[in-house]
């Protein structure tokens, strides 16, 4: 029996060799690739064509609707060198920067407290009101703040009935923060309480126990484990400003011309230079593009570090 049992493993083994050796159909490719090809197609007509054609527009000087496209040099990007344009692109960069920043520094605290402090049971309603505003159009809480800032608004109502002076914040800058702010706040307050939730709390006890106070707890412990998710909030929060074109519209005046603006009045406006609304959109594209490609590498550089 024993001599059986031995020449039924050896007879299984070679058995498992042949199968080992017997070559497969190589399909791994196919598999991800019928998964990509609906997005990749979505991409292709509503991304990347679009794009092709206003870089082939932005290379057309002075073209209207119904011209002829004859691509013939860079005169268009030339003329974004010019002062006053230079000087809107960068109020777009400053208020893209400023409104990240509040946005930062308001949305913090909150989704500390909401992720470490806060009850679980009220965790869920409290993210639900912060995105509740997020349900209702952009142009509606526009036009709400157009209400809370006007001259005769509830905001100095309120500062009259109190014996201060009032505000003159409707179309100026400052108005033109408070509604992006508002109106992004609560992406950056989404992206760190998912960052913060996943606080690792042995580390913060360690920290307690070896005598470090608050602040020196965030700093070492607490800081580099959501500087990704403040990295990806800010990121999110700069580009959607960026390209905002509502707020700077509705609640700013002349003096808040920003580079989404300026495209529109290329494309729509009483100019309609398409080739140069082009040259400003692949501009935009660029500048966006640079900031994720540094985004990414930072990335990979934190975790390898």
């Amino acid at each position: 029996m024993p001599q059986k049992n031995n020449s039924t493993q050896i007879y299984l083994s070679a058995k498992d060799i042949e199968i080992q050796k017997t070559p497969r159909p190589q399909l791994n490719w196919l598999q991800p690739l019928v998964l990509l090809t609906p997005s990749g197609i979505w991409l292709l007509l509503l991304l990347v064509l679009p794009t092709l054609l206003i870089l082939q527009l932005s290379l057309v000087p002075n073209i209207r609707p119904g011209d002829i496209v004859n691509p013939s040099g860079l005169d268009n990007y030339i003329r974004i060198f010019d002062p006053l344009y230079l000087q809107v692109i960068g109020r777009s960069l400053w208020l893209a920067i400023a409104t990240t920043i509040i946005c930062l520094i308001l949305g913090l605290p909150v989704a500390y407290w909401i992720a470490q402090i806060a009850p679980q049971r009220w965790r869920n309603l409290l993210l639900l009101g912060f995105v509740l505003p997020l349900w209702t159009s952009s142009l509606l809480r526009s036009y709400a703040w157009i209400t809370i800032l006007r001259p005769t608004g509830l905001l100095n109502s309120l500062l009259s009935s109190l014996g201060l002076p009032t505000l003159e914040l409707l179309h100026r800058m400052p108005a033109v923060l408070i509604g992006m702010s508002y109106s992004l706040l609560p992406y950056m307050v989404l992206i760190l309480y998912a960052s913060l939730e996943k606080l690792d709390q042995r580390l913060l006890e360690a920290a307690a126990d070896l005598g470090a106070n608050d602040i020196e707890t965030f700093c070492k412990i607490t800081f580099p484990q959501i500087l990704p998710g403040i990295t990806a909030g800010s990121m999110l929060v700069l580009i959607t400003a960026l390209g905002d074109f509502i707020n700077p519209e509705l609640l700013g005046g002349a003096s808040s011309m920003t580079a989404a603006r300026l495209v529109y009045n290329q494309f729509l406006g009483v100019t309609q230079n398409w080739g140069f609304g082009s040259a400003l959109s692949m501009t935009l594209i660029l500048v966006v593009s640079i900031a994720i490609a540094l985004v990414i590498k930072f990335g990979e550089v934190n975790n390898h570090g």
